[in-house]
Protein backbone atom coordinates (compact mmCIF):
# COMPACT_ATOMS: atom_id res chain seq x y z
CA UNK A 1 0.00 0.00 0.00
CA UNK A 2 0.97 3.43 -1.08
CA UNK A 3 1.68 6.06 1.42
CA UNK A 4 -0.32 8.91 1.68
CA UNK A 5 2.17 11.21 -0.23
CA UNK A 6 3.17 8.45 -3.01
CA UNK A 7 -0.72 8.10 -3.86
CA UNK A 8 -1.19 12.13 -3.81
CA UNK A 9 1.63 12.27 -5.91
CA UNK A 10 0.01 10.31 -8.17
CA UNK A 11 -2.86 11.57 -8.28
CA UNK A 12 -0.96 14.71 -9.42
CA UNK A 13 0.38 13.12 -11.79
CA UNK A 14 -2.64 12.19 -13.38
CA UNK A 15 -4.67 15.41 -12.62
CA UNK A 16 -2.20 17.94 -13.16
CA UNK A 17 -1.35 17.16 -16.68
CA UNK A 18 -5.00 18.16 -17.74
CA UNK A 19 -5.61 21.99 -19.10
CA UNK A 20 -6.43 24.18 -16.20
CA UNK A 21 -6.26 21.97 -13.55
CA UNK A 22 -4.61 23.37 -10.06
CA UNK A 23 -4.59 21.83 -6.66
CA UNK A 24 -4.86 23.35 -2.94
CA UNK A 25 -5.79 22.40 0.15
CA UNK A 26 -9.46 22.95 1.86
CA UNK A 27 -10.26 21.63 5.03
CA UNK A 28 -7.55 19.86 5.17
CA UNK A 29 -7.95 17.63 2.35
CA UNK A 30 -6.32 18.07 -1.12
CA UNK A 31 -9.00 19.34 -3.64
CA UNK A 32 -8.84 20.06 -7.70
CA UNK A 33 -9.77 23.15 -8.95
CA UNK A 34 -10.87 24.10 -12.50
CA UNK A 35 -11.65 27.83 -13.33
CA UNK A 36 -11.94 27.95 -9.23
CA UNK A 37 -13.91 25.65 -8.64
CA UNK A 38 -13.32 22.40 -7.07
CA UNK A 39 -13.90 19.44 -9.23
CA UNK A 40 -12.25 16.53 -7.41
CA UNK A 41 -11.16 15.97 -3.73
CA UNK A 42 -8.46 13.01 -2.67
CA UNK A 43 -10.27 11.50 0.90
CA UNK A 44 -9.09 8.53 2.24
CA UNK A 45 -8.76 5.84 0.19
CA UNK A 46 -10.42 7.01 -2.71
CA UNK A 47 -11.28 10.87 -4.66
CA UNK A 48 -14.65 12.46 -4.38
CA UNK A 49 -15.86 14.09 -7.56
CA UNK A 50 -18.61 15.69 -8.95
CA UNK A 51 -21.08 15.00 -11.83
CA UNK A 52 -24.68 15.71 -12.93
CA UNK A 53 -26.41 14.38 -10.61
CA UNK A 54 -28.25 11.34 -12.78
CA UNK A 55 -24.79 10.29 -13.75
CA UNK A 56 -23.40 9.95 -10.26
CA UNK A 57 -26.35 8.06 -9.20
CA UNK A 58 -26.27 5.81 -11.85
CA UNK A 59 -22.15 5.22 -11.12
CA UNK A 60 -23.33 4.28 -7.59
CA UNK A 61 -25.19 1.58 -8.97
CA UNK A 62 -23.12 0.53 -11.76
CA UNK A 63 -19.77 0.25 -10.29
CA UNK A 64 -18.56 -1.58 -6.99
CA UNK A 65 -16.24 0.68 -6.33
CA UNK A 66 -17.76 3.80 -6.15
CA UNK A 67 -20.01 5.11 -3.41
CA UNK A 68 -21.48 8.03 -1.94
CA UNK A 69 -18.95 10.73 -0.99
CA UNK A 70 -19.07 11.98 2.66
CA UNK A 71 -15.60 13.03 3.27
CA UNK A 72 -14.88 13.16 7.45
CA UNK A 73 -18.41 12.22 7.77
CA UNK A 74 -20.10 15.77 6.24
CA UNK A 75 -23.60 13.68 4.51
CA UNK A 76 -23.42 13.34 0.85
CA UNK A 77 -24.66 15.24 -2.11
CA UNK A 78 -26.25 14.30 -5.43
CA UNK A 79 -23.29 15.42 -7.44
CA UNK A 80 -20.90 14.12 -5.60
CA UNK A 81 -19.56 10.59 -5.65
CA UNK A 82 -16.14 8.63 -4.39
CA UNK A 83 -14.24 6.32 -6.46
CA UNK A 84 -12.18 4.34 -4.42
CA UNK A 85 -8.85 2.25 -6.12
CA UNK A 86 -6.30 0.56 -3.48
CA UNK A 87 -3.73 1.28 -6.48
CA UNK A 88 -3.92 5.35 -7.05
CA UNK A 89 -2.28 4.50 -10.89
CA UNK A 90 -5.15 2.53 -11.50
CA UNK A 91 -7.56 6.19 -11.75
CA UNK A 92 -5.94 6.20 -14.99
CA UNK A 93 -9.15 4.08 -16.13
CA UNK A 94 -11.61 7.09 -14.46
CA UNK A 95 -9.66 9.86 -16.86
CA UNK A 96 -13.10 9.97 -18.83
CA UNK A 97 -14.85 10.97 -15.59
CA UNK A 98 -12.27 13.36 -14.45
CA UNK A 99 -12.51 14.82 -17.79
CA UNK A 100 -16.31 15.00 -17.61
CA UNK A 101 -16.73 16.38 -14.23
CA UNK A 102 -13.94 19.56 -15.28
CA UNK A 103 -16.57 20.14 -18.72
CA UNK A 104 -19.55 19.55 -15.73
CA UNK A 105 -18.01 22.47 -12.92
CA UNK A 106 -16.95 24.82 -15.90
CA UNK A 107 -20.17 24.96 -17.02
CA UNK A 108 -21.23 26.01 -13.97
CA UNK A 109 -24.40 23.40 -14.30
Amino acid sequence: MASASDRKAQIDALLLKLPGVSTRKINRLDAYFVSDRMFACISGEGIGLRLPAATARELQFSRENVVAFQPAGLPSTREWIQINRADAADYEKDLPLFEASIGFVKAGR
